[in-house]
């Protein structure tokens, strides 16, 4: 299906951020998709440990200066962009002075959470929908990588759904063994009522944590991939009781194929 379009959210990329399989992945699976002649686009928060000179990164000037307001304050919203040239790759960067700026990843160098991880996770997810908006390009699919993701599937399927650049699109979900134990603020669940969520949607995460978010991001997926050799069995059962597509675990030699095979499926669904 040449020519499909496919949005890759994620919340680290191999070289911006080593180490973690999520950051392996969402290097090589947009440049493999894209290679099986689908357009894509790749963002992820622009923390404050990348070196903007090394990687040349710049501001897309067009992309940049909306706010977007999380619980009655206004955030800044700056776009940058670079481009991994091996791959004949763009990556954008969503960025924040308070959200990511001066954080260098999503938990500090305790690995504890930060107390604002809620208002980040929404400013990212928003931030991505907003840009995409602005570039006027229509996604077929969605691809979400690390719990910092969880809310682009209800923001979606509740907030977004009435809008012309994602009306039909379908979203995908990747669940990795990257749980941790502290919760994302308190007051979650009243932000997604302010930007249009409802009661029922949001009721699994008045104490939201990783297994909640990774629950709300189930229920409101189209399809849900096991990205790590194993997952925490709750999750298995949680797709199952919403009916959800699953795709197991893949070989890592060969799971760009079968990415892109489960992408077809998809859009070709009803």
């Amino acid at each position: 299906m040449d020519g499909k379009k496919v949005l890759f959210i994620t919340q680290e990329i191999n070289p911006y951020l080593v180490g973690s399989e999520i950051a392996t992945i969402c290097r090589d699976l947009p440049q493999g998709v894209q290679e099986y002649g689908k357009e894509i686009r790749t963002f992820m928060p622009k923390y404050g440990c990348i070196n903007e000179r090394r990687n040349q990164l710049h501001e897309v000037i067009r992309l940049s200066g909306m706010n977007l307001i999380i619980d009655d304050t206004d955030h800044p919203l700056i776009i940058k962009v670079a481009s991994i040239q091996s791959a004949r790759m763009q990556v954008y960067f969503i960025d924040n002075e308070d959200f990511f700026r001066h954080r260098t990843h999503v938990f500090d160098e305790t690995e504890q959470g930060f107390e604002d991880n809620d208002d980040r996770a929404i400013f990212y997810v928003r931030g991505v929908f907003e840009t995409t908006k602005k570039l006027r390009w229509i996604p077929d699919v969605v691809h979400c990588h690390g719990w910092l993701t969880a809310l682009a599937p209800l923001y979606l399927k509740r907030m977004y759904h009435d809008d012309p650049c994602f009306a039909k699109t379908k979203v995908v979900y990747s669940i990795y063994d990257n749980a941790f134990s502290t919760t994302i603020g308190n007051k979650l669940h009243k932000k997604l009522k302010q930007d249009g969520a409802t009661d029922k949607d949001v009721k699994s995460v008045e104490k939201p944590d990783f297994y909640a978010l990774t629950k709300l991001a189930i229920q409101f997926s189209d399809a849900v991939i096991q990205g790590s050799a194993t997952i925490e069995p709750q999750f298995v059962e949680h797709i199952q009781k919403h009916k959800k597509k699953f795709l197991e675990y893949q070989n890592p030699e060969t799971y760009i194929h079968t990415y892109n095979e489960f992408y077809d499926s998809l859009i070709n669904s009803k």
